[in-house]
């Protein structure tokens, strides 16, 4: 007959009891999980993340995204500047470099960017002729990394370099445009592309899938670390649900999820 087993007070609990306490449960798992996200977002607010907006745009189009970084543990500096009003590369130097010595950045050892279209490409520019050593990851949305055939058809009318400023009549296609001329990316970088549109008369122009502005083939560049394809339009990506998920991924583990595809 099998006796009950008890505590002998001398040796101490019956070793069935000890590796009970130790044997792997569902809740334990859970509650590893747990610890290990919150360690994780701690590690993030040590991290600054600058906002850049796209053409004919302002720091407002990026509040959604600014909140759900600020949630997510980032110091985050929304930054706004006048797309329409000098070409990229002045752009880039006058407001990245204001931007870097942002007083609420300056305390933190990792500086993120995230951009939408022309934002973007004021980040290659900058970088591809400046250094920052806190520089941390980038993401990119939408942008015209490859130029836009939009720009090949319209950007030498009056009316489109009226609306769309210096800038915007950079962002051709052609070996001579400045996303053309800037080369490899130098930092990680993730891209997020949009397959839909709401401007037709744009996307008669766009071989292939497009967002209305820029088609996802040229949203990529020489250098990228990882490249994701969401159902968004053009103007409406930094605003995106899906697009903002995969961001924080991005900035947190380097690579975008696999669960959304």
């Amino acid at each position: 007959m099998e006796h009950a087993q008890f505590p002998d007070p001398a040796h101490g609990p019956p070793r069935s009891v000890i590796f009970s306490m130790f044997r792997p449960s569902p809740f334990r798992w859970l509650l590893l999980l747990v610890i290990a996200c919150v360690l994780t977002m701690s590690a993030q607010a040590q991290d600054g993340v600058i906002l850049l907006h796209g053409l004919c745009r302002t720091n407002a189009s990026m509040t959604k995204m600014e909140r759900s970084l600020i949630t997510a543990g980032y110091v985050v500096a929304n930054i706004d500047y006048p797309s329409r009003t000098a070409k990229i590369d002045d752009l880039s130097d006058a407001t990245i470099r204001a931007a870097l010595k942002n007083p609420a950045l300056q305390n933190w050892p990792r500086i993120h960017f995230v951009t939408h279209s022309l934002g973007g490409i004021r980040v290659r520019s900058y970088f591809k002729r400046h250094t920052e050593p806190r520089l941390g990851r980038v993401v990119m949305l939408g942008p015209p990394n490859q130029g836009s055939e939009v720009v090949d058809k319209f950007g030498s009318w009056k009316l489109f370099k009226g609306l769309n400023g210096p800038a915007g009549s950079e962002l051709g296609t052609t070996p001579k445009s400045t996303p053309q001329q800037l080369g490899p990316v130098n930092f990680e970088l993730g891209i997020i592309a949009g397959d839909r549109s709401i401007n037709w008369i744009n996307s008669t122009l766009i071989p292939g899938s497009d967002d209305g502005k820029v088609s996802v083939e040229r949203t990529k560049v020489e250098g990228m670390k990882a490249h994701f394809v969401i159902h968004a339009t053009h103007p409406f990506l930094m605003r995106n649900k899906t697009a903002i998920t995969q961001i924080i991924c991005f900035l947190q583990t380097g690579s975008f999820s696999s669960l959304d595809k």
